[in-house]
């Protein structure tokens, strides 16, 4: 059984958590580097910054959702997902899109991840989106178990071909 979260809140993220959210973000891309260093983008100097500036961008868009997750003053995870309309290259109509969630390696396995999803679907779901979608790295299992978990089911599949050298 993961240990309780009951000490961790969930709150809209603000502009003064831009640098944290750059770190957590800055983790998200080592990681998924890590799965695949050519489909991937490689963590480099200011990553996290720039990943931190991005997200701070987007605070206050009515069309985009940042929610945090912080355990004694100290951001743990965030999610960060968007409202979009018909996407004709996705063959989708209206949809809230989750683009990230990224827990920190020493919280990840204690529910802050599901805490994070079950948020944003919430407010995606006040929203009026009529339905979520995401992409999940392919060697990532357990996101897609917790997705899984959640009610999400597979729609498709990306498959990627290196050119050139």
């Amino acid at each position: 059984m993961p240990p309780k979260t009951d000490a961790v809140t969930i709150r809209d993220a603000r502009p003064a958590d831009a640098t944290a959210l750059g770190v957590l973000g800055a983790e998200l891309v080592r990681v998924h580097h890590g799965f695949d260093p050519l489909r991937f983008l490689e963590p480099r100097a200011g990553t996290a910054e720039g990943y931190g500036n991005f997200l701070r961008s987007q605070l206050g868009d009515p069309a985009t959702v940042v929610l945090v997750a912080e355990h004694d003053g100290v951001l743990v995870g965030y999610a960060y997902a968007g409202f979009e309309d018909v996407d004709y290259m996705s063959l989708r109509g209206p949809a809230g899109v989750l683009h990230d969630v990224v827990v920190t390696p020493a919280k990840r396995g204690t529910g802050i991840g599901r805490r994070l999803v079950e948020a944003v679907l919430a407010r995606l779901a006040a929203g009026g989106a009529p339905r979520v979608v995401l992409s999940t790295a392919e060697r990532n299992a357990a996101a897609q178990a917790l997705f899984a978990a959640l009610g999400f089911r597979r729609t498709m599949v990306e498959m990627t071909r290196e050119l050139g050298a």
